[in-house]
């Protein structure tokens, strides 16, 4: 195959594959796939229409692969350049699991890889790669901010063991267990029993867990009362707050980038257009001569 074949064979696939059709096609039958492995959950329907849903995932899957097949095409002498993406890592990889000859205890690797085709749905939809490029580039300003919820947990679990052990045995009777409790606080879940418990103390307002009742019951009043909602404060509104900041501030950089990376693209695509068109106009002035010579010497 000549280099212009194969130059116009990956102009043809780029065309088809950036193609909005194509995209709503690709799209369509990733939510098809959805439905289908969701109908393969059911027993009833899979003894009436069993086979018919096989039909129908490997029909998917073929379609996954002309998929793949064309973006590797449009790539032209360059196909490695398809797995510069991760997205597009990981929608061949789907396509390379669903391949293998996997059976008997490994089949729920074949079940997953096909709960997968449903993920693609980011692969295909640019604001998710945004959304999920942002989440994973704030993992580490995640990570601080864990580490210092954490040491807030701790200090104010240990805090709950010395003061509240004796009354409310049950919520901080040791660490461990004022850390569960501690967590449950901070998701306001029934957060108001435990500290209207420290308030009264256990003996008249007796705690909702396996200990109702301390051995030293005893009112810490409105000691109690600035502990939760203190914590409350540092633990539920001020790290939700820290978190939203650290995600808007990643979804921001996800989005400028790949404004970035769509203008680069853009203007490589036009340099490319540049280029093919100035091969064409030079394959046009080479057959002018060509022509031009055989006329005047023939052969």
């Amino acid at each position: 195959m000549s280099s212009e074949s194969s130059r116009s064979i990956a102009t043809m696939a780029r065309a088809l594959t950036t193609h909005k059709a194509f995209e709503i096609i690709v799209l369509a039958v990733i939510v098809l796939a959805g439905v289908v492995v969701g109908l393969e959950t059911s027993m009833g329907i899979m003894e009436q229409h069993g086979p018919s849903l096989h039909l129908a995932n490997e029909l998917i899957l073929w379609i996954f692969i002309a998929e793949a097949a064309l973006k590797i095409i449009a790539h032209g002498k360059e196909p490695w350049n398809y797995f510069k993406s991760p997205w597009n890592i990981f929608d061949f990889s789907i396509v390379v699991i669903c391949f293998l000859p996997l059976g008997g205890t490994y089949i729920a690797v074949l079940r997953l890889a096909r709960i997968l085709r449903v993920i693609r749905l980011i692969t295909v939809m640019p604001r998710l790669q945004v959304l999920v490029s942002g989440l994973l580039r704030g993992i580490p300003s995640m990570f601080y901010v864990t580490i210092l919820l954490s040491i807030l947990f701790y200090a104010y679990g240990v805090m709950g063991v010395f003061l509240f052990r004796g009354n409310d045995p049950g919520h901080f009777g040791d660490l461990a267990n004022a850390l569960t409790t501690l967590f449950r606080v901070v998701t306001l879940e029934d957060w108001t029993d435990v500290m209207y418990t420290a308030f009264h103390g256990s003996h008249v307002y007796p705690a909702q867990g396996p200990i109702p009742v301390g051995n030293e019951p005893q009112a810490f009043g409105w000691m109690g009362i600035f502990y939760f909602i203190s914590f409350v404060i540092c633990g539920s509104m001020v790290m939700i707050n820290l978190f939203i900041g650290v995600v808007l501030t990643s979804l921001t950089e996800a989005q400028a980038d790949q404004l970035r990376e769509k203008m680069h693209l853009d203007e490589s695509d036009e340099q490319i257009k540049d280029i093919e068109q100035s091969l064409d106009q030079l394959q046009h002035s080479l057959n002018q001569v060509r022509n031009s010579l055989n006329r005047h010497y023939p052969r």
